[in-house]
């Protein structure tokens, strides 16, 4: 088994089954014209006559191309839709295919249920507080799109997007060349999976495995498996493992823990109640700095709990501190476990620490609850494992993505690759990014924050139209001296602590979702 193409979109959040709308997306002034091939702004078409010449057909045009039609492309197609604004949505693959092919069997979401809101659309079930599965999220998603309709181009990938020579933007696509006045770039930011160099010194024998190809334990090879990194998506395909009898290694990286619940709750509804959703990155202890911190690790699965590496360690899991290096079947990890333990832990206590003070401050009745004591510690610090002796047959490499956007041929990247914005608006004109981590609050990255990123974005495009979708006031943060206590009071938790979930970031259910806002068509 090899190593697989990148995961495309990377948004964590979630939703299901809805009731779908009965319109269609309103179009613009151009509607569509050149997709069906007439004649646009006064251009002609040789009639076949003698001495008629015979010019290459103009590109396929449109008000606003959206690249990427996962949630976030589609948050910003529904209000595009409300504005009447034409637009299309290119998905290089089918709509929210990641959510399936890049999840493994047993995926759950971090976020509960009542997080499940997109445009015009929320959670209506029963189970607010639960944790929805791969397959459903999967769904929600795709029924998302048929809820109002979304003109969505399936199959269409985007090889180039370059400024236009008189303005607006040219790009290459499978489908041909198209020219856009806007784009919104909503491919998430998690493209090239990171393999270590390191993976090459492997021996051929060995199976390795980037955590988006992971599907379950029966996939693998017999033997024993070593995960690499302990960020969500690495601490969770451990436990999966552990959970169905593997013999697991786990290197642990500098990842930090959340506590599942605390005082009653789920630490993501005080979280919320504490308005650390809402406060934008530029208030983080560090600034946009916070666009870089390792995601907590915790989990959704079986109604949700701790994921406690020391208590899998005292059920045999192997623990190492960073993997350092590879020669051969000898790989060598650095003697920092106890370090890196001590400070999941202590990040998980100063969580709790932020929802005790908030629970002070406001007078609320919640019942009290014994704090984390370690339940096993290293004895020493192993830093070496050898694959042969321990018979480990695969690797799997859990260390994150890098963005790759090297097809957009626009000045409007740092030094390091990144998109440079202000709430997704760029300083090329017309250009837009939605669905990054922190694009403006935690919640950016997440289903409960991509309405406001997109509202915001959407109301630009329609600003700069001219037309009646002005940047809309309710797409900014609601009260700012709830944003400013905010920012005071989550301390590590908007800090240190809680970052915004990257990675983590549910069928045959009865409906659970209801539509919020009647559709463009009135339905």
């Amino acid at each position: 088994m090899h190593v697989g193409p990148a995961a495309a979109e990377r948004d964590r959040g979630g939703c299901v089954a809805l009731r779908r709308g009965s319109g269609c997306p309103r179009r613009g002034s151009r509607d569509g014209a050149a997709a069906r091939g007439e004649p646009v702004n006064g251009e002609s078409r040789s009639s076949g006559a003698p001495g008629a010449t015979d010019a290459a057909p103009a590109p396929e045009h449109h008000t606003v191309v959206i690249i990427g039609a996962g949630q976030a492309g589609l948050s910003a197609s529904w209000h595009l839709t409300q504005q009447g604004i034409e637009h299309v949505l290119l998905e290089r693959g089918t709509i929210a295919h990641e959510w399936k092919d890049g999840r493994w069997d047993n995926f759950t979401l971090v976020t509960p249920n009542w997080q499940c809101r997109l445009p015009g659309y929320e959670y209506a079930g029963d189970d607010p507080e639960g944790f929805m599965k791969r397959d459903l999220v999967h769904d929600f998603v795709r029924e998302y799109a048929q809820l109002f309709g979304a003109p969505v181009r399936e199959n269409v990938s985007v090889d180039q997007l370059t400024e236009g020579a008189a303005g607006g933007f040219s790009l290459s696509t499978s489908a041909g060349p198209m020219t856009a006045d806007n784009v919104i770039v909503a491919t998430g930011g998690y493209h090239r999976p990171i393999i270590p160099a390191s993976a090459e010194r492997l021996p051929p024998w060995i199976t390795q495995v980037h955590s988006s190809e992971y599907k379950n334990a029966a996939a693998l090879p017999p033997g024993a498996v070593l995960v690499v990194g302990t960020g969500q998506s690495g601490a969770q395909i451990a436990e999966d493992l552990h959970l169905e009898g593997r013999k697991v290694h786990l290197a642990v990286g500098g990842a930090p823990r959340a506590p599942r619940f605390y005082r009653g709750r789920d630490s993501l509804d005080w979280l919320d109640a504490m308005g650390v959703y809402d406060i934008p990155v530029e208030l983080q202890p560090g600034g946009l700095a916070a666009r870089e911190k390792t995601n907590h690790y915790f989990t959704g699965r079986d109604g949700g709990r701790d994921v406690d590496l020391r208590q899998f360690a005292l059920e045999g899991m192997r623990l190492y501190g960073r993997l350092k290096c590879a020669n051969g079947t000898s790989l060598q990890f650095a003697p920092n476990l106890a370090t890196s333990l001590d400070y999941a832990d202590s990040v998980a206590e100063s969580i709790k620490n932020d929802i005790d003070r908030y629970i002070v401050r406001e007078g609320i009745e919640a019942p009290t609850e014994a704090r984390y004591v370690p339940v096993w510690r290293p004895p020493f610090e192993a830093t070496e494992l050898d694959l042969a002796i321990n018979e480990v047959s695969t690797i799997i490499w859990s260390i994150g993505y890098r963005a790759d956007y090297s097809w957009i041929r626009v000045g409007v990247f740092d030094g390091v690759g990144q998109p440079t914005h202000t709430r997704g608006v760029t300083g090329i004109p017309g250009l837009y990014f939605l669905g990054l981590p922190w694009l403006h609050t935690w919640g950016s990255g997440r289903f409960a924050g991509i309405a406001r990123d997109a509202e915001y974005v959407a109301g630009a495009i329609g600003g700069a139209l001219g037309g009646s979708g002005a940047v809309a006031t309710g797409a900014t943060v609601a009260g700012t001296a709830k944003v400013a206590g905010a920012a005071k009071a989550a301390g590590a938790v908007a800090g240190g602590a809680m970052a915004a979930s990257a990675a983590p970031d549910v069928a045959g259910a009865p409906t659970l979702a209801r539509q919020t806002v009647p559709s463009a068509a009135g339905a």
